[in-house]
């Protein structure tokens, strides 16, 4: 069953929890023309004109960290779990403070994790991968193998089926860390799987693949061969290292614009079948119960998506009226993100904001709006569009077609209310 959201991004009229009637809250702000933010000086600052004890000392020799860490000012910028999400820390996620980050490349060591029985340590010697099914030859190799096949380098975003999940019902939690940090984006080295199935040889009639990951949980999903075939990886490193223990060390899935569920970690087994194998994590999860009691199937690529981080609930703004810089993350499974609209006033009027640096198909795009803020509230949204020519919709236009009993696949228009004081809370607009 296929949604009939692609062209028209308009918004729709709901209710939620927390719900503002359009024009309650005016935007106040206009583009940026000008800035003058040198500070004058009037009076000497102590930080400039006496000498300070970096500037008098010597620092840390370069032996001192053999490997670099982020810089204690900096430790609140770290992944954070909700302790009543789930049963147990073993069997569930962590958020990426995106809120926090700049660019699109997200730092192996605050990347989310989702597990379904825990982080395992699987070293490079003890590691193997079987090729089976319906192939003319059952391969095995070793990480060592691996290796010796020519490799390949993708930047690629991996999101949890489950971003915003929470959302569904209503504007829940405070941050966009809690609502949108499911999601990493990294660049990956390792072997295209269209290079390993040729070594083994896929049968005429096999028509998907199964790959089984090594953990207890034994996490596995079905790939119809054309995905297989045009932009899966086995990747071994990430943001030019090794990839990290729970990311999946020595070696993970990369599926392209795919449910981050199916990005297998320590991947054990692809086995070639005539049909999908109807795994659990693709029956009785990871299905999009709909309204009248039926499930979507198959909703494997994550659909264009935006979201503000920076004015955010965990970024409020603090610098008072003047010059202030908006800035976010899209991104879109179905290729390049090719336009970004946000709306300080609740979606009533938007304008294009400037994508930075390099737009690349089925990875995160930042994009920054410059603007003039005199003070006054606004309701920041964003917007994505992508190279298909789908916009995203408001949630209340998903809620139309898929009800509210959902888990997956919202990417709905995320609203922030900017007051008056420069903070910031999550809210729909009704």
């Amino acid at each position: 069953m296929k949604d009939e959201l692609t062209k028209d991004g308009k918004d729709a009229v709901g209710t939620s929890r927390r719900a503002f009637l359009r024009g309650g809250a005016v935007a106040g702000a206009s583009l940026v023309t000008g800035t003058g933010l040198a500070r004058a000086a009037e009076t000497p600052d102590p930080l400039i004109t006496e000498i300070q004890p970096w500037a008098s000392e010597f620092g840390e020799a370069v032996d001192a960290n053999p490997y670099g860490l982020p810089i204690h000012f900096e430790s609140h910028v770290k992944r954070q779990y909700v302790e009543w999400l789930t049963e147990s820390p073993v069997s569930s996620i962590n958020f990426t403070p995106i809120h926090a980050l700049e660019g699109t490349i997200t730092p192996q060591g605050c990347a989310f994790e989702r597990h379904h029985s825990g982080s395992i340590e699987l070293s490079k010697q003890d590691y193997r991968l079987m090729i089976n099914g319906l192939v003319e030859k059952p391969l095995v190799f070793t990480f060592e193998d691996l290796l010796r096949f020519p490799r390949t380098t993708t930047t690629a975003f991996c999101e949890c089926a489950a971003n915003g999940g929470m959302e569904w019902g209503g504007a829940q939690l405070e941050g966009c860390q809690y609502t949108q940090g499911m999601i990493h984006n990294m660049e990956y080295v390792g072997v295209p799987l269209s290079v390993l199935l040729a070594e083994a040889g896929v049968k005429p009639e096999g028509k998907w693949l199964y790959a089984e990951g090594a953990d207890a949980s034994s996490n596995g999903r079905s790939f119809p061969m054309e995905k297989v075939m045009d932009d899966m990886m086995l990747a071994f490193f990430a943001n030019g290292e090794a990839l990290r223990k729970e990311h999946g060390y020595p070696a993970r899935l990369v599926v392209p614009g795919w449910e981050g569920n199916m990005w297998v970690k320590w991947v054990r087994r692809l086995g070639i079948y005539d049909k999908a194998v109807e795994s659990r994590e693709e029956t009785s999860k990871y299905t999009d119960l709909m309204p009248d009691g039926r499930a979507r199937k198959w909703t494997w690529v994550m659909d264009a998506k935006s979201v503000i981080t920076s004015p955010s609930p965990q970024v409020p703004i603090r610098h008072g009226k003047g010059p202030l810089v908006i800035s976010g993350l899209a991104w879109s499974g179905n290729g390049r993100v090719t336009r970004v609209d946000v709306s300080l006033d609740g979606g009533k009027n938007w304008t294009t904001a400037r994508i930075t640096g390099q737009a690349l198909p089925k990875a995160l795009t930042r994009f920054h709006l410059d603007i003039e803020w005199d003070g006054s509230e606004m309701l920041l949204q964003s917007r994505a569009v992508d190279e298909t020519g789908y916009v995203q919709p408001t949630k209340d236009a998903l809620r139309a077609i898929r009800g509210r009993n959902n888990v997956y696949h919202n990417n709905g228009i995320q609203t922030w209310w900017v007051k008056a004081d420069g903070e910031v809370e999550n809210v729909e607009i009704a």
